[in-house]
């Protein structure tokens, strides 16, 4: 059985609750990464995304020196580094997530994105199915 440790990135950049949106930002972007982890005294306690970016700093017209903490999400689905692949497929389709923070010990361990499925499974149906799954049903939520 493959875990999410054998598929998960390991080495997560992060930001801290005193880190402001163009800190955040410029790890995104050296990072090519659409998330980054939040945490305070070592633990996670939310994630920022490009999106929060957009539409909770840039769209409110909010400064570049804005704390991450006004922006980030935190109503958190995350995973652990034992859970199955199968199981945390299932998850993020049925919680409509895109990327899972996986925690150990109230610890954040690493991340997991649906790209990382297609990438580490032996067949790419599973994940196209559980993007296929996300898509769609996001596709029904209105705006």
């Amino acid at each position: 059985m493959t875990t999410l440790r054998d598929i998960m990135t390991s080495d997560v950049d992060f930001c801290t609750v005193e880190d402001n949106i163009y800190e955040a930002a410029l790890k995104m972007r050296d990072g090519n990464v659409g998330v980054i982890p939040v945490l305070e005294d070592g633990r996670l306690i939310g994630v920022i995304t490009d999106r929060d970016i957009v539409t909770r700093s840039v769209a409110e017209k909010k400064p570049n020196s804005t704390k991450i903490i006004d922006v980030i999400s935190t109503d958190l689905v995350t995973g652990t580094p034992d859970m199955s692949v199968e199981e945390a497929e299932e998850l993020m389709a049925s919680e409509q997530v895109r990327r899972l923070p996986i925690v150990e010990q109230d610890k954040l361990v690493g991340i997991v994105a649906l790209g990382d499925f297609a990438v580490h499974r032996q067949t790419r149906s599973e994940a196209g199915i559980a993007l296929q799954s996300i898509s769609e049903n996001r596709n029904q939520i209105q705006h």
